[in-house]
């Protein structure tokens, strides 16, 4: 997918009413308040020496910036939101620590399990964010964008 059909997609899920049900859509999964849509998949890495996995990894990064780049035109420069802190309250919540009767909302819980950092926007009323994900670490890469109505937690 070209950079062009990137933004395409972006405008499209800003475009879009959110669904009432979780699901699937053409762009990528959805549900109530949110649409995140998968612009890149990366091939997976399941014999693989790490240089491969790291070359792709850093590939995805630079898509992101230059999409950054150019959302930055649109909306100025984004916010840096790291999910890191996301990502340790839910398995202190797993595990029953602390704040173990918190609950956070999608997509936030999803991408916290995903992407270590967003690039973050909140234009007329939705946040729209960018970021790479890699769900386990023999899965591929993803390059997402988000489009969602639920405030970072």
């Amino acid at each position: 997918m070209s950079t062009a059909q990137h933004l395409a997609v972006i405008d499209l899920l800003r475009s879009r009413e959110f669904p009432a049900e979780h699901g699937r859509s053409e762009c990528g999964s959805e549900g109530p308040g949110y649409h995140i849509g998968e612009l890149l998949t990366s091939d997976t890495f399941w014999e693989d020496d790490g240089t491969r996995r790291d070359r792709t990894e850093e590939q995805y990064e630079a898509e992101r910036d230059g999409l950054t780049v150019l959302l930055a035109d649109r909306w100025g420069p984004p916010q840096r939101f790291s999910l890191a802190s996301l990502f340790d309250r839910m398995v202190a919540a797993d595990l029953g620590g602390t704040g173990a009767d918190e609950e956070i909302p999608e997509p936030w819980a999803q991408l916290a399990s995903a992407v270590p950092d967003l690039h973050l926007w909140h234009v007329e009323g939705r946040w729209i964010a960018l970021g790479v994900a890699q769900w386990d670490k023999e899965l591929p890469f993803q390059l997402l964008a988000v489009v969602t109505e639920i405030p970072p937690p």
